[in-house]
């Protein structure tokens, strides 16, 4: 009997360890999340000029994911704080087919995401000085990561300016972006590693389109961009050219077309707009806004191409990015082009490529 005892507490103790171990590690995953929350509003909170937050944090130890659930950035002012960052649901998992080549790369996927760029908020006195760390520093970090799959459904771009009376709000709904590669992971001999398409519905119910090529690994990324924007209501943006240029429109459309590569810093592209069956004077205008619509509309009749109804231009765009001019003459003259030449079509021109920029950054660097 007195044998037997010692072999009973021996099988206790024996077992008392892995069970105190399995315990320790159920309760520190089940603490996970919230320790990983804990990190991610920290983070935000010291962001300078924006104060941020995350609703939830789940875990997949089995995908190597985790869920990022109602995290928030809003841009803090003297009186109170606007929206700046949404991201109701972001997943950021381990993509297992790089991991098995030895790639330790993420992917990422965001559903409904919003930013909204507000103008007052980006403009600086002159004795302020920038951010060291802004906040795409520390939602980086938050990503140690090299992305190599990036999606976005339902997401909203928007650009609002509060100053203005009424306030300007132009937004692009319904994103949906794809991106490969970010980072450069995958290691080939592309100039442009990186793929990148989104479409979108603008204000005015406007279609967006871009085609993108990016090498995201410079100080300054050298991309080949397409973009177009076709049939927007030209009335859905009187808020924004009645500010500007104290015009509204009655009806017609908007078409915005461009292409532009940069290269080591140095950008060369176009932007073509494109008005099609615009009237300007609308019943409720004033006697000096109807005057002033009215002379803006006999310019227009001019030069608009007959054939289409369309006023259109292009104009180049070029230079150093912290010197980009657009060429003026070429501007001017397209526009009479357009209404008595050959009307420019509702398309991207696709004579711009990556190897024009290129070039002429060499140029500029002799030049040096």
């Amino acid at each position: 009997m007195s044998k037997s005892k010692p072999k009973k507490r021996y099988k206790k103790k024996r077992y008392l360890l892995p069970i105190t171990i399995i315990v320790i590690l159920i309760a520190f995953r089940l603490y996970l999340p919230t320790l990983i929350k804990n990190y991610v509003n920290k983070v935000l909170a010291d962001i300078p000029g924006y104060y941020g937050q995350v609703e939830d944090i789940d875990l997949s130890l089995i995908r190597g994911a985790y869920t990022i659930e109602g995290l928030y950035l809003n841009k803090k002012t003297a009186e109170t704080e606007i929206p700046f960052l949404n991201f109701p649901e972001t997943d950021i998992s381990i993509e297992w087919s790089s991991l098995l080549k030895g790639k330790i790369v993420s992917e990422i996927e965001m559903q409904s995401p919003e930013v909204i760029y507000v103008f007052e908020d980006q403009e600086k006195t002159a004795d302020e000085e920038p951010d060291k760390e802004d906040w795409t520093k520390a939602l980086t970090d938050l990503v140690p990561l090299d992305v190599n799959h990036f999606e976005v459904y339902n997401g909203k771009l928007g650009f609002v300016q509060l100053q203005a009376e009424p306030n300007i709000d132009l937004y692009i709904n319904d994103l949906r972006l794809s991106a490969q590669n970010l980072r450069n992971v995958r290691q080939t001999e592309r100039t442009l590693p990186s793929p990148v398409t989104a479409t979108g519905t603008s204000i005015g119910n406007g279609k967006l389109k871009l085609d993108a090529r990016i090498n995201l690994i410079k100080e300054i990324p050298d991309m080949d961009v397409s973009l177009s924007l076709e049939n927007a209501s030209v009335t859905a943006l009187n808020d924004f050219t009645n500010y500007y240029a104290g015009l509204d429109f009655e009806e017609g459309t908007l078409g915005v077309f461009t292409e532009f590569a940069i290269s080591d810093g140095y950008l060369k592209g176009y932007v073509k707009p494109l008005l099609k069956d615009t009237k300007l004077i609308g019943k409720d205008d004033g006697f000096l806004k109807t005057l002033w619509e009215g002379f803006v509309g006999v310019f227009k009749f001019i030069l608009k191409n007959q054939g289409t109804d369309t006023l259109a231009t292009k104009a180049p765009i070029e230079g150093d990015l912290n010197q980009t001019k657009t060429k003026i003459w070429p501007t001017v003259f397209n526009i009479f082009k357009n209404a008595w030449i050959s009307a420019f079509q509702g398309q991207v021109d696709e004579d711009i490529e990556f190897k024009d920029a290129f070039q002429e950054a060499k140029k500029e660097k002799k030049k040096d």
